[in-house]
Order: C-alpha cells, then sequence, then structure tokens
C-alpha cells in the first residue's frame, strides 16, 4: 500500500507541478553557472547508492561535504539558494526519486555518500532496511538542528511506528515546517 501511494501522490505531484517545476528549473539556470539540477549521490535502501536530484542551491565549485560542515556555507549560495532551501523547494525533484522507486515520500533522510557515521549507526539500528524519505520523523521532529544520534534514534522509532497513518501524519506535520522554514540549518 506505501509504495502504491507514493507512486500516486509523486506522479500526481509531478503533474501538478510541471509548470512551477520547470519555472524554477529556469530561474536556476539563469541566475547561476551549471545546471538547475545537482544530482547527489545518496545512500538509499540497504545501503545502496543512488542518485537524489535536487535543484541547485550551491555553486557548482562548492565541496562535496554536508552543508554544515562547510566553513561560511552562505558563501557557496547561489543567487536562489538560500530561498530554495529555505522553502525546501530544492527538495521537489526528489519527487522523481519517489516515482522510480529509489526513494519513499516518508522515511528516513537519504545520507550523503560521506556520511559514514551516519550511514554505519543506521545500520547498526536497522534502519538501512528503509527506502529513505522525502520528509520523515526525525525531519518534523528537528530537521537539522538535532545531533546525528538523535537522528538516527528517531530513524528507529520511525522504523518500529511505521504505518500509513503514522505516514500520514509525517506528511501533514511536515507543512508547517517547509512554509516556516523552521528548523532548517543553511
Amino acid at each position: 500500500m506505501k509504495r502504491l501511494f507514493d507512486v500516486a501522490a509523486s506522479g500526481g505531484a509531478l503533474l501538478v507541478l510541471a509548470v512551477p517545476l520547470l519555472v524554477l528549473a529556469g530561474v536556476a539556470r539563469l541566475t547561476s553557472k551549471g545546471p538547475a539540477l545537482y544530482w547527489s549521490q545518496r545512500v538509499g535502501r540497504g545501503n545502496a547508492l543512488f542518485a537524489m536530484p535536487k535543484f541547485r542551491t550551491m555553486r557548482i565549485d562548492t565541496p562535496e561535504v554536508a552543508t554544515h560542515l562547510l566553513e561560511s556555507p552562505d558563501r557557496w549560495l547561489t543567487p536562489l539558494g538560500g530561498l530554495l532551501r529555505k522553502t525546501s523547494l530544492d527538495e521537489l525533484p526528489q519527487l522523481w526519486s519517489v516515482l522510480v522507486g529509489d526513494m519513499s515520500l516518508v522515511g528516513p533522510r537519504p545520507a550523503l555518500f560521506n556520511q559514514d557515521d551516519l550511514v554505519a549507526l543506521r545500520t547498526a539500528a536497522g534502519v538501512e532496511t528503509l527506502r529513505p524519505g522525502v520528509t520523515g520523523w526525525a525531519q518534523i521532529n528537528g530537521r537539522d538542528e538535532i545531533a546525528i544520534t538523535a537522528k538516527v534514534a528517531l530513524d528507529a522509532e520511525y522504523l518500529r511506528r511505521q504505518g500509513f497513518w503514522f505516514d500520514l501524519r509525517i506528511l501533514l506535520a511536515t507543512v508547517l515546517p517547509v512554509m516556516t522554514g523552521m528548523g532548517v540549518t543553511r
């Protein structure tokens, strides 16, 4: 049922958002060098790597590390990058990853390929069995503001509690942080 819901919701959202997505892609291309989309290598289900699309918010010469590890991350942002990140509009292309089965609407956020500490803790907790999500239990309980150990504890709680109604609760609770930018660090 979860996969069916993911396919229907992501496919429908991509159809409805097609024009706004094209506009955002065009503006991203016009305001900075490089492609509109950034394909990030992420850790998926079973710790397999997959390419996850996002609207590019960082300059093309940005080091490939988690944003919080950059010295002065704001200096790497594209002119549109701050707004896209604050509003989470940069995440919309991930609906494609949901449609093709690399991601789910709800699950633990996919780790970067080089976040070995996060991957190891998730594997120890059994979380790697889950398909990563566009949003998740950890995202609505702190997003970027919580420590990795707390994030993994929330991911493990999601593993235990997962189900259609819990996913729906998480999706609904995602709206407020996305609309307000609450809990987002650049």
